[in-house]
């Protein structure tokens, strides 16, 4: 198992991933406008857009809405919150490529569970972290 490898990063990128972090488990849900309302809306985030919105004018009691005030910082933006960039393998080729310091791979969802074990065993010979290895 490979889990335990880390990322190489200065003490200034460890700092501000751990905000991050932090930033995201306090993050509220963003909820798309009355999705309580009706069961076809479902729970996914679309901006309001309506002229007598009272969500699009951020009023009290209202859900909050997406602003650039809820972003993470930006030298550790889109990094997976082990710190690791995530990379998409299908297949040997793509595995070969990563490189272990910095990124971690992540095996699509369409690669078989015969290819998938190849791909597990090259990549703990390579000391390449999976982020979503296989249970047995």
């Amino acid at each position: 198992m490979t889990s335990s490898i880390k990322p190489t990063m200065s003490k200034e990128e460890k700092k501000l991933l751990k905000e991050k972090n932090e930033q995201a488990r306090k993050r509220v849900e963003f909820r798309r406008q009355e999705w309580f309302r009706y069961k076809k809306f479902g729970e996914e985030y679309r901006k309001p857009r309506g002229y007598h919105s009272k969500m699009r004018e951020k009023l009290a009691r209202r859900p909050p809405v997406v602003d650039v005030g809820y972003r993470g910082p930006k030298a550790v933006r889109y990094l997976h919150p082990s710190g690791f960039q995530e990379v998409l393998v299908h297949n040997l080729a793509e595995l070969e490529a990563i490189n272990p310091a910095r990124e971690a791979c992540r095996i699509s969802a369409t690669v078989g569970l015969k290819k998938r074990e190849v791909l597990e065993g090259r990549a703990d010979e390579l000391g390449i972290r999976i982020l979503n290895r296989k249970v047995q």
